[in-house]
């Protein structure tokens, strides 16, 4: 039996790997695959495969592309999630802040540094035309943190996925002042170049079994109440986010699309120079 450990931020997007866990369809295959979740986000797993304390994760596309980019001896191997991510622009209910301008020279809260709500902090300032170099952050590590930081008044703003954030914009809590997609496709499927090394194939078959559940994922017999009830969400919130997601099938993630995510990084100014796009990938389609 081969263990392997796989993590994933605990939202929606990742129902797929518990149904297949669920259902055992990786012991079928001798693979004893764990799952953990990482609440803290890209930067969090991004550690974790650093570290080795995680062997697959379902991560953010600009997270891990710039932490690779630093070092970080893991590869890409597919796309998961072929949509953007819808980032929602949160202040506390009580704030001040009422439109996009008044957030300029506002502090921001990110789960870490490298993290998407960093990232995309960056990439929603070019897109206001501000001065990056003047963005001020506050690190909160998760969403439990964001919350506290904009209750307390220790940061203004804080960026997290729109739907997963959406009932404490119901319940009162966060007034959303706009929605920010990320200019590429949001999640990826990273692991570490060593396991890629020591068990290419059973990194394969994970990966065929995860891409079949997708494949069938909107399908699922009341999939949407399935969802609605686990992750407390409105039932008519989860139908429109599974409107506009879309997994990816298994097609390989391509050296082209990486140059063209990296350009947009840099003119982001997310990351100061291109790397070689190959080093960023594996193709497990051979």
């Amino acid at each position: 039996m081969t263990n392997l450990k796989v993590g994933g931020v605990p939202e929606h997007f990742n129902y797929p790997w518990y149904i297949t866990l669920k259902n055992k369809e990786y012991s079928k295959h001798n693979i004893n695959l764990r799952w953990q979740d990482y609440p803290g986000g890209t930067g969090q797993m991004s550690k974790a495969l650093r570290d080795g304390s995680v062997d697959i994760a379902i991560v953010l596309t600009e997270g891990i592309i710039k932490d690779i980019a630093n070092g970080n001896p893991s590869k890409i191997v597919q796309t998961f999630v072929k949509t953007p991510l819808i980032w929602g622009i949160h202040v506390s209910e009580k704030s001040s802040f009422k439109k996009i301008d008044d957030l300029e020279h506002a502090t921001i809260a990110i789960s870490r540094f490298g993290s998407g709500s960093h990232l995309m902090a960056i990439v929603n300032a070019y897109n206001q035309g501000w001065d990056v170099q003047n963005l001020k952050f506050k690190v909160i590590g998760n969403l439990q943190g964001g919350i506290d930081a904009l209750t307390h008044g220790e940061a203004d703003y804080f960026m997290w996925e729109h739907f997963t954030t959406k009932p404490l914009v119901d319940n009162g809590t966060f007034r959303r002042i706009d929605d920010c997609p990320s200019p590429w496709p949001c999640f990826v499927i990273a692991v570490r170049n060593e396991v890629l090394e020591n068990n290419f194939d059973e990194v394969k078959k994970v990966l065929d079994i995860i891409n079949a559940e997708t494949k069938k994922f909107k399908q699922i017999d009341k999939i949407d109440e399935t969802l609605s009830i686990r992750y407390e969400q409105k039932l008519e919130d989860i139908q429109k986010w599974l409107k506009i997601t879309e997994w990816n099938d298994g097609k390989p993630f391509t050296k082209n699309l990486i140059t063209r995510i990296q350009n947009k990084m840099i003119r982001f100014n997310v990351i100061q120079k291109k790397k070689k796009s190959g080093d960023f990938i594996k193709n497990m389609n051979i």
